[in-house]
């Protein structure tokens, strides 16, 4: 449903009006050291929400509770091990689309538009209600570094195996298996067009790739006499069709048997393992371990802080001590950075987390269907739609384009104009023993800012909702809130 021109107006002037103090300045900093309660639901949790923001999809109560009764550092190492928490919402809320489940040969037989939006209602579903936020998070940054896109060729079937057996069993695990696993993904392969590779007519798409992207880095060391190599030991590397449709094969008549030098490395003929010897080498490559922990600091940091590099390298150490435990790198980054900072500097939210944060932190019920995902479309992150191999980007700059969109998503939550999606605003003010609207309106800020919003900016809000009816009040307030400046980082 499209905002109304008056009641576009009613939110602006709230925006405008919750944006008196900075748009980069979460409530929860400005009034940390002078408010002695953020509101009746909690006491006294202000750093751990500002940590909790930053390493979930928005921050429950019930998970701002055990950090404040455990303490943050306790959270992270239960976060850190995700087959010990129980999870019963997560499974729940992905029982039903029986499509996750299946292999490749089964989801072809499937209608495209069935397979592709069980794949984005499962990875939203589970965001929105996993309790293992740290590995959802790690699901998602995989995701996005070994990026792979519905709309090309057979990936709309291939991805939700890729993403079964690659991405989620692998996301906190040793990078070697999951870099494996993508190697060998025919998800993979088609996207990078290497299912194609033929000594005849090499294909160097996912040689370079595997090599500037999922591994080295840019200015990981090699050259294009690499990408080229690696080019030739990947040749045969492909797909099967038919019966055994969607599984990985090698063909060895598709193979360049010649010997190859990749890295510096000579190759002997060897046929398959010719590349997967250099598969093993580019997993423990001191180049990709800066390169991977440069990226991880900056998914959880603000990459301007001055400790961030040595943030970095501290991490790519443990990585490489560890033999390229992921969880070895994350000790470092979470525990040392993000744990550790006494004043977290903001980011802004990209698309899938503001939505899901507005998700979690109201507590709705949502099937993650199509009204919800159409919103993520709007603002620009179709989830797993992004056409470039790099992925969507970590930048600020990349996502401020599209804030009238997030302001449509706020308004349509908050009044439950979304089919498949529901709020129950009155009942989360009845636990928050909130009587009148600005009680509301503060037990609205501490659950979705960390605290009520700080003066002025409060007073002018509620001065300007005061004409609005008394039952549209809290539903304007909290479109207001979800769509004011504040709401944008975490």
């Amino acid at each position: 449903m499209t905002m109304e021109r008056r009641e576009f107006l009613k939110l602006a002037g709230l925006v405008a009006a919750g944006a008196t103090f900075s748009a980069c300045t979460p409530a929860y900093r400005i009034i940390a050291d002078s408010l002695e309660s953020p509101a009746k639901w909690l006491e006294g949790d202000t750093r751990a929400f500002r940590i909790l923001n930053r390493l979930t999809y928005g921050p429950t109560l019930a998970e701002r509770q055990l950090a404040a009764v455990i303490g943050v550092q306790a959270w992270i190492e239960e976060q850190l091990d995700p087959a010990s928490l129980p999870d019963p919402r997560g499974d729940l809320s992905v029982r039903p689309l029986t499509s996750l489940t299946l292999d490749a040969a089964d989801l072809a037989a499937w209608e495209r538009d069935d397979v592709v939006a069980e794949l984005k209602r499962g990875a939203l579903l589970r965001r929105v209600y996993s309790h293992r936020q740290l590995h959802e998070t790690l699901v998602e940054f995989w995701t996005d570094h070994f990026n792979i896109s519905v709309e090309k060729g057979a990936c709309w079937y291939l991805k939700t195996v890729d993403d079964r057996q690659v991405i989620r069993r692998h996301a906190l695990g040793n990078f070697r298996d999951l870099l494996w696993a993508s190697a060998h993904s025919p998800a993979m392969l088609v996207y990078l067009d290497n299912q194609a590779n033929d000594r005849r007519a090499p294909n160097e798409n996912y040689a370079r790739e595997l090599l500037e992207l999922h591994t080295l880095g840019v200015d990981g060391g090699y050259a294009q006499a690499d990408v080229m190599e690696m080019a030739r030991c990947l040749t045969g590397w492909t797909v099967k069709d038919r019966f055994w449709r969607g599984q990985f094969a090698f063909q060895s008549g598709m193979h360049d048997e010649g010997a190859k030098k990749v890295l510096g490395a000579l190759i002997e003929p060897a046929g398959q393992a010719e590349a997967e010897s250099v598969i093993e080498r580019l997993a423990v490559h001191p180049a990709t371990a800066l390169h991977l922990a440069h990226k991880l600091t900056r998914r959880f940091l603000d990459p301007s802080l001055d400790r961030v590099p040595e943030l970095e390298r501290r991490a790519a150490a443990a990585f490489q001590a560890s033999g390229g435990e992921i969880e070895a790198m994350l000790r470092v980054i979470l525990l040392d950075g993000v744990a550790a900072d006494p004043d977290p500097t903001p980011k802004f939210k990209r698309p899938i987390n503001f939505v899901t944060s507005g998700l979690r932190m109201l507590q709705t019920t949502t099937n993650g269907g199509r009204p919800v995902q159409d919103h993520l479309n709007h603002m620009g992150q179709p989830l797993f739609e992004w056409p470039t191999p790099d992925g969507p980007p970590d930048e600020m700059a990349s996502w401020q384009g599209g804030l009238f969109a997030r302001w449509e998503f706020a308004y349509d939550l908050a009044r439950n104009e979304m089919e498949g999606t529901e709020l129950s605003l009155k009942e989360l003010l009845k636990a928050a023993q909130a009587e009148t609207l600005e009680d509301a309106f503060d037990a609205l800020g501490n659950l979705l800012l960390g605290a009520p919003l700080p003066e002025p900016a409060r007073t002018e809000v509620l001065r300007r909702i005061g004409k609005v009816p008394e039952h549209d009040g809290p539903a304007l307030l909290l479109a207001g809130l979800l769509a004011s400046p504040a709401f944008q980082w975490h």
